[in-house]
């Protein structure tokens, strides 16, 4: 019989919209974990941890190094479950990471499952499997994101000035949301000059003109900076996108062919087991996806904040009141957050399916499996399902655990 309850290891990667050194909290709490060879290197970017049992980036069996999907697998009955093994053919459903944002990660969308499945068919390289890939992310710091669209009647205007006419040349009296894939797409596939030029001519507009718009003035250098005056997907973002700032412990929804970009903070982020995206924007050319497929795979669900905003609710799991649980409209998991003072403690009711939970800040102790686990910051483990689990803490501690 294997433990139910065992640590893991994270893996982290460098792109270059992540943050450096130990600036970086998915690199800082990599660090934390015991044991493994890992040291943060000033210079490096570090931009994401993952920690599930996807082949790119895995989790791992703390004490043996085993990749957490060898663990699982000779396991199924007692790790995953019979759910799991019925309904998400014996793999653990979702896929959690920590996310450290120093800049713009690319425009981008996840395909749906019917889209995946034809890309996976087609270029199986760069599309690694068939799944769809909505995913939530809450944040650990001030989060600043594009998410979903604005409102039709606050984009409309914008494509009045002259500058931005020529992408919009029907001029319809009433906008629809083929009107915006048409705009989105004649954006998107503008010849760099074309760009260059439009974003000069955007940066002159008068704020007045802009109206509650304005902010864009002050975030257009910015996303210049980052990618240069050519880079379309600057203005997809700021004339057609909702641009929220969110706070720790708000959440952000994006469903299957939902249009978005992280811009900065810390996150911890868990979506469907994928890795499927399309990249338009914010990215070398030569890294970016076919316009004419973006345009035409996105869907229109998001139009405004409450549409990509995800609140928390008690979790029915918990039996003292400290643990609320992101439920996203989605099958795979749900995201529990545990917060408690010193002092205090939590019980969390056994779940259906497998969790993994990691450690945000604090430390304390865990008792499961008829075990007791020591806790601290960064720290990772695999909960099987049937296992209740007890938390305490005599300094506070916060845990997130992804859940079925």
């Amino acid at each position: 019989m294997p433990p139910l309850v065992f640590q893991l290891s994270g893996t982290c990667n460098n792109y270059p919209w992540g943050k450096k050194g130990k600036q970086s909290l998915a690199a800082q709490l990599c660090a934390k974990t015991p044991g493994i060879d890992f040291k943060i290197k000033d210079n490096e970017f570090y931009s994401e941890m993952w920690f599930g049992d996807y082949p790119d980036f895995p989790a791992r069996k703390l004490d043996t190094g085993e990749p957490l999907a060898e663990v699982l697998q000779r396991n199924k009955e007692q790790l995953l479950g019979k759910k799991i093994i019925e309904n998400f053919d014996g793999q653990l459903p979702f896929l959690p990471k920590i996310l450290s944002i120093a800049k713009a990660l690319p425009l981008q969308l996840h395909p749906n499952k019917e889209l995946a499945t034809k890309l996976h068919e087609k270029d199986p390289n760069s599309f690694t499997d068939p799944n769809h890939k909505p995913e939530i992310a809450v944040a650990l710091s001030k989060f600043e994101v594009f998410a979903g669209f604005k409102p039709l009647d606050q984009i409309a205007p914008l494509f009045k000035l002259e500058p931005l006419r020529q992408f919009s040349p029907e001029q319809p009296d009433k906008w629809s949301d083929e009107t915006l894939r048409d705009v989105t797409r004649n954006l998107l596939k503008s010849d760099l000059e074309t760009v260059k030029k439009v974003q000069t001519e955007l940066s002159k507009i008068p704020k007045d003109q802009l109206g509650d718009a304005a902010y864009i003035l002050d975030l257009l250098p910015r996303l210049q900076d980052q990618y240069g005056p050519e880079d379309a997907g600057s203005l997809v973002a700021l004339l057609c996108m909702n641009f929220l700032i969110f706070n720790p412990g708000d959440a952000v929804w994006i469903p299957a062919d939902g249009i978005h970009a992280y811009l900065a903070g810390d996150i911890v982020e868990c979506m469907a087991r994928s890795n499927n995206v399309l990249n338009t924007g914010f990215c070398p050319p030569g890294d970016r996806n076919n316009a004419d497929m973006f345009a035409n795979t996105l869907t229109f669900k998001a139009h405004s904040r409450d549409d990509v905003y995800l609140p928390s609710k008690k979790s029915d799991k918990s039996k003292k009141g400290k643990t609320v649980v992101y439920r996203p409209p989605m099958s795979e998991f749900d995201m529990l957050k545990t917060d408690l003072g010193a002092g205090e403690s939590e019980e969390l009711t056994a779940s259906e399916g497998p969790g993994v939970m990691i450690v945000t800040s604090g430390e304390g102790v865990m008792h499961a499996d008829e075990r007791d686990f020591q806790l601290k910051e960064g720290f990772i483990f695999f909960v099987a399902p049937g296992v209740p689990v007890k938390l305490e803490s005599k300094q506070g501690l916060q845990i997130h655990m992804a859940v079925v």
